[in-house]
């Protein structure tokens, strides 16, 4: 039987199949949803693993007994499933672990218009739920309908950026196996682009490299076919394709930083005056470039129900986050790495420059990109970080730990789903940024010793 309590997260639900995940658990979990959320109807997706299609009809199960309808959308990105559960105004599931590994696997779960469900917002209750429900008998109730969305989710992202009057451009794209392969050949088909397809075949064992574009080792490929190829640009999406990374012409990656600040000022370009949501790990930079386009900027904690959240709260256009996530209120304040592509597709499109030299505008610091360490007592290295740089900068707990100095700031936090602490450094010249990065990690690593 699955580890309820070990599965769900602050903002969704993740673990390895079948030790903590399984077929009953998703079944539970499916009634639990329905009661939790009063839902009459529900729209489920999945990515490509092999163990997603058997998950969703057990949670479908759940889901009918309860005598909740539902809609079967099959193979999907998980923005795909936000642009289900945003355009037929239903709560919505998706099945995925995103970037993990193929052993593991999870749900993605919202409200009617893509609204996020997290521990504070129903996902606590849900879990409380389906402990109780676990190993019960689910007796068929609601129906269920097949429906292909793809079609009408494609129309969508190119509605809301227009591609047709680009110059052409010569883009690869690897999608590491994962959803990808599905959603942009149907994005891209008839655009001036000329698309060079690296692992798109679905593959839920990712036999080519790990769908998750944050790993350097997963852009290699990426890279040299960028520069082979004379692309001009190339994209990496994550296993569910919600992420998405870019190259540059050069074959060197492009910040998220600078692509959320490239966004950004399209999107104020739009809507003057409008808010701007970036977390906390995003670059000094973003806040800046955000009020030099008369933008307001704020800050936030990391994790997309709380970047949402806050979207909602404050009517904010656009957000952004450090790990290559985007997010538009014109998508149901959800995140699409797709539409963030797209955007930058039409930034260097309608200009004659390469994109190093439109995305140099953008990068104004020297980051750490986020460097992962593996740490049993996490409170024990956050206690020795604190101590080490006490009167050395200002402190923020607003997520993990913040310090910042003259030039300089970290952030050292945990993370939601594996147990790493995550470390993001940056300052404005590279020999200080390294410095703090490599003290910090120092100091962590004595205490996994």
């Amino acid at each position: 039987m699955g580890d309820l309590a070990k599965i769900f997260k602050a903002y969704d639900v993740r673990g390895v199949v079948p030790d903590e995940l399984d077929e009953p658990t998703a079944e539970a979990v499916g009634a639990a949803f329905v009661e939790v959320t009063g839902a009459g109807s529900v729209v489920v997706a999945h990515d490509m693993r092999e163990s997603s299609p058997p998950l969703a009809e057990a949670f479908i199960r759940g889901a009918r007994s309860r005598g909740a309808d539902v809609v079967h959308a099959g193979l999907g990105s998980t923005d795909l499933l936000y642009y289900a559960s945003g355009s037929l105004g239903l709560p919505g599931v998706m099945f995925t672990a995103s970037h993990n590994p193929a052993r593991y696997n999870g749900m993605k779960m919202c409200r009617s218009g893509a609204v996020p469900i997290g521990g504070d917002t129903g996902l606590t209750e849900i879990r409380d739920r389906a402990a109780e429900l676990v190993g019960a008998t689910f007796a068929p109730g609601g129906s269920v309908i097949g429906k292909d969305l793809l079609t009408g989710y494609a129309d969508h992202l190119r509605a809301l950026v227009d591609l047709r009057g680009i110059r052409p451009l010569k883009v690869v794209v690897d999608a590491g196996n994962g959803m990808g392969g599905h959603t942009v050949p149907a994005v891209f088909d008839g655009l001036p682009i000329e698309l060079t397809p690296l692992y798109f075949e679905l593959d839920g064992n990712f036999p080519n490299h790990e769908a998750n574009p944050l790993e350097p080792q997963n852009l290699v490929d990426l890279q040299r076919a960028v520069v082979e190829r004379g692309a001009d640009l190339g994209l990496a999406f994550d296993g569910d394709a919600d992420r998405c990374w870019v190259i540059d012409e050069r074959g060197e990656s492009v910040s998220p930083s600078a692509v959320t600040a490239l966004v950004a000022a399209r999107e104020l370009a739009k809507h003057p005056g409008a808010t701007i949501i970036h977390n906390l790990i995003t670059s000094l930079g973003v806040p800046e470039i955000v009020r030099e386009h008369g933008g307001v900027p704020v800050r936030t904690r990391v994790g997309h129900s709380f970047i949402k959240a806050e979207m909602a709260r404050t009517g904010a256009v656009f957000g952004g986050e450090h790990s290559a996530h985007y997010y538009f209120r014109d998508f149901w304040y959800a995140d699409s790495g797709l539409l963030a592509a797209m955007h930058v597709l039409a930034a260097l499109g309608e200009q004659d420059g390469p994109l190093s030299q439109l995305v140099g505008a953008y990068s104004r610091y020297h980051a750490s990109g986020e460097v992962n360490s593996a740490v049993s007592d996490q409170a024990e290295a956050l206690k020795r970080v604190r101590e080490e740089f006490a009167g050395r900068g200002e402190f923020d707990e607003l997520d993990g730990l913040t310090v910042a100095g003259s030039g300089w700031w970290f952030n050292l936090r945990a993370s939601n789903t594996e147990p790493l602490l995550r470390l993001n450094a940056e300052a404005a010249d590279e020999t200080k940024m390294t410095a703090i990065r490599d003290e910090v990690l120092a100091i962590v690593g004595k205490v996994s010793e």
